[in-house]
C-alpha cells in the first residue's frame, strides 16, 4: 500500500508548479499528492513514528555498557579529614581534588532487553502501519470532496439549462399572451417558476462553492481563489460490480495497513508478556572503576616535600572490578501482576486484530452493496430521465399550443430536473463505491480509473 500511496508522490515531483498554482485545474492525482505532503494531521501521526524509532534505538543502544565520570574539588575548615591521608587537620583549610570514572553492563536480565528491541521493532512497524492508514483515509476524503464538486458542477448545469428553458418558454408565453391565444395566467406561472428555479441555482451555486472550499481546506491551501479542479469524462458501464466481498476481503487483509498494524501490536503485546517474564530472572551486572585524588596538605613520604598535583593523582591511582547478582524473591507481587496483565494484552490485542478484521470485511461488503444498490439506481434513473425527456418535450408543445397549463408544465420540468439530479448522484456514489473496492483491492486512486467506459 505504501508503495501505491507514494507512486501519487511522482506528480508532484515532476509538476510543482501545477500543484501550486491555483490558476489550473487540480487533477484528483495533485489533490492526492498535495494533501499527502501537506496535511497536519499526516505530519503528526510522521512525528509519532519517529518517536517509535527513537525507543527502538535507545533500546538496542541499552545494550551496551554505560561510562560515567565525576570530578570534584572541596574546601574543608576547621577540624578537617584529609582523604588522602585519611588524617584530620585542626584550624587549617584542606583543598581536595577527587575524580572517579565508572563503567557497568548488564551480562544476564532474563533476556529484557532483548524483548525490549523486538517489541520495539514491532512498534515501529506498527506506527508505519497507522500513518499508511491515515494517508489512505485522507486520500479517499479527497477523492470523496472532489467527486462531491463533480456533482455538484452538473446539478449546477442541469439547472442552469432549466432557467435557460424558462426564460425561452417565458418569451414563447409572453408573444402568445399578446396575440390573444393563452391567457395571462399562464405567463405569470411560467415567470413564478422562473423565480423558484433562479433561487434554486443559487442554493446549488453556493453549494458548489462550499465543495471547493472543503476542499481547498483539506488541501490546507491559504485560500481558495483561482482554485478549481480537473473534470473529467465519467460514464458507467451496464455489467455488474466486479468481484465479491469474499474476494476483495481476501486481498485486502493481506495489505491493508489496519490489519497490519493490529498483527503488529499483536506481536508486541507478545514480547511485553516475554518482558514480564524476564523481570522473574536473576540479574546479573558486571562494574569496573577508577578513581584517585589530591589534597594540598599531603606531603611525600620520608622527605616531608610538597607532593605535586600530578604525582598526587598517579599514586592515588585505585581500581575495582566486581559482579553483582540480583535475585528477585518478593515484591510485593510486582512481576506476578506484570505478567498476568501482559497476558491480558495479547488478548485484548487478539480481540482487536479480530475486530479489525471484522470491520474491514463490513465495509468492504457495504461499498459492495451501495456500488451495486447505485448502479441499479443509475440506470433506473437514466430510463426515467429518457421518459421525463420525452414527456417535457411533449408538454412544451402542447403549452405552446395552450393545450396543458403553465402549472402542468413546470411539473413534468421539475420532474425532468429531479431524474437527472437523481442520475447524478447515482453515478457519482457508482463512481466513489467502486473506487473504495478497488482501493481495497490495491489499485490507486486515479483519474484513469474513475473513468469507467460503458460496453
Amino acid at each position: 500500500m505504501k508503495r501505491k500511496i507514494l507512486s501519487l508522490g511522482v506528480v508532484l515531483m515532476l509538476s510543482p508548479l501545477a500543484l501550486f498554482s491555483q490558476e489550473k485545474a487540480w487533477t484528483l492525482e495533485e489533490c492526492i499528492a498535495h494533501a499527502l505532503q501537506n496535511n497536519i494531521r499526516i505530519k503528526q501521526q510522521e512525528i509519532m513514528t519517529k518517536y517509535q524509532v527513537n525507543a527502538l534505538e535507545q533500546s538496542k543502544l541499552n545494550l551496551l555498557p554505560t561510562l560515567n565520570g565525576s570530578a570534584s574539588h572541596n574546601y574543608a575548615f576547621g577540624r578537617a579529614l584529609d582523604e588522602t591521608t585519611y588524617e584530620f587537620t585542626e584550624n587549617e583549610t584542606v583543598q581536595s581534588n577527587n575524580f572517579y570514572a565508572g563503567s557497568n553492563v548488564t551480562l544476564f536480565r532474563g533476556l529484557v532487553n532483548y524483548n525490549t528491541i523486538q517489541k520495539n521493532k514491532y512498534q515501529v512497524l506498527a506506527s508505519e502501519q497507522e500513518l499508511e492508514q491515515f494517508r489512505d483515509d485522507i486520500s479517499l476524503n479527497i477523492a470523496l470532496a472532489y467527486l462531491q464538486i463533480l456533482l455538484n458542477q452538473e446539478l449546477v448545469t442541469a439547472t442552469e439549462a432549466q432557467v435557460d428553458l424558462t426564460m425561452q418558454q417565458i418569451e414563447r408565453t409572453r408573444k402568445l399572451v399578446d396575440a390573444g391565444s393563452v391567457a395571462g395566467g399562464n405567463l405569470l406561472d411560467i415567470e413564478a417558476q422562473a423565480a423558484r428555479e433562479e433561487l434554486q441555482l443559487v442554493n446549488l451555486r453556493n453549494q458548489l462553492t462550499l465543495s471547493l472550499l472543503s476542499l481547498a481546506q483539506m488541501l490546507e491551501l491559504e485560500s481558495m481563489d483561482g482554485f478549481n479542479i480537473a473534470v473529467p469524462v465519467i460514464s458507467v458501464r451496464d455489467e455488474a460490480v466486479d468481484g465479491n466481498p469474499a474476494a476483495i476481503f481476501s486481498i485486502a487483509e493481506q495489505t491493508r495497513p489496519e490489519i497490519l498494524s493490529a498483527e503488529y501490536q499483536l506481536r508486541s503485546a507478545e514480547y511485553d508478556l516475554a518482558i514480564a517474564r524476564g523481570n522473574r530472572s536473576p540479574r546479573l551486572n558486571l562494574g569496573a572503576s577508577m578513581s584517585t585524588g589530591y589534597s594540598d596538605k599531603r606531603l611525600k613520604p620520608v622527605t616531608f616535600e610538597s607532593y605535586p598535583f600530578g604525582e598526587q593523582l598517579n599514586d592515588n591511582l585505585n581500581y575495582s572490578l566486581g559482579f553483582s547478582l540480583n535475585i528477585p524473591i518478593f515484591n510485593g507481587w510486582q512481576v506476578n501482576a506484570g505478567i498476568k496483565n501482559s497476558k491480558l494484552g495479547i488478548e485484548n490485542s487478539k480481540y482487536a486484530l479480530e475486530n479489525t478484521r471484522k470491520q474491514l470485511y463490513k465495509n468492504i461488503q457495504q461499498a459492495y452493496t451501495d456500488a451495486t444498490g447505485a448502479l441499479k439506481k443509475f440506470h433506473a434513473s437514466e430510463k426515467a430521465v429518457a421518459s421525463m425527456e420525452e414527456a417535457f418535450r411533449y408538454a412544451e408543445q402542447k403549452l405552446d399550443v395552450g393545450l396543458v397549463t403553465a402549472i402542468e408544465y413546470n411539473q413534468s420540468k421539475t420532474q425532468l430536473l429531479n431524474a437527472q439530479s437523481e442520475m447524478a448522484q447515482a453515478k457519482y456514489e457508482y463512481v466513489f463505491k467502486t473506487k473504495v473496492l478497488d482501493f481495497y483491492k490495491g489499485i490507486p486512486l486515479t483519474l484513469e480509473h474513475l473513468t469507467l467506459l460503458a460496453n
